[in-house]
């Protein structure tokens, strides 16, 4: 064989072997991606209680935030264990820290990060972010009453429709909102509800 042929078959063989790894590294890269809001359950909350005065909880805001820690390892609902996998609270600002405070507790019990990269009116960003860059099954989210209606918007769903309010009441600290997503990351609204807690005397009895 001259040695011109020679290096030809060495060429042909060598992208033998290189194009099967290419496509196993492109296989593999597509198995990393993001999930997004594909086959995801979004769990919301208000945050707890809050004081007279104060950017933080009241008392019964604190015993609450430690009711969480137990009642979302795991949430059980309907038949599903549902342990979130993704910790988000509002950003702290000077009139309240509430939302975080919220999630510490269960933020140390589970050992995750309580994610606050949006301020309160940013729904639709976080909304955005959560369906491009996800891989959490479960997504627990603590925000403040007046834009919750507006997070459940961004989302697809229809607050008056699962809340049966105009909007969330400011006295109404106990409503778990339960949004779950088909694996195509479209909100599944028939399987989309409201919870009532009963974590605390007085729940539900708004």
């Amino acid at each position: 064989m001259s040695t011109t042929r020679r290096q030809r078959a060495w060429m042909f063989l060598s992208l033998l072997l290189v194009l099967p790894m290419a496509a196993l590294a492109h296989h593999d890269h597509g198995d990393k991606g993001s999930r997004g809001l594909r086959n995801v359950t979004v769990l919301i909350v208000r945050h707890a209680e809050k004081p007279a005065s104060g950017n933080g909880l009241s008392s019964q805001g604190e015993q609450r935030a430690q009711a969480y820690a137990s009642y979302f390892d795991p949430l059980r609902l309907d038949g599903q264990s549902l342990l979130p996998g993704r910790l988000i609270a509002t950003r702290d600002s000077k009139a309240s820290i509430r939302p975080r405070l919220t999630l510490t507790p269960l933020s140390q019990r589970l050992g995750l990060p309580i994610e606050q990269p949006y301020a309160d009116a940013d729904v639709d960003k976080l909304v955005k972010s959560l369906g491009k860059d996800n891989q959490a099954p479960v997504v627990l989210i603590a925000w403040h009453h007046g834009h919750i209606d507006k997070l459940i918007e961004a989302f697809g769903g229809d607050a008056k429709a699962i809340t049966g309010r105009k909007s969330w009441p400011g006295d109404v600290y106990d409503w778990l909102v339960v949004l779950r997503f088909d694996d195509h990351g479209r909100l599944l609204a028939p399987r989309s509800q409201l919870v009532q807690e009963h974590l605390l005397p007085g729940d539900g009895a708004g």
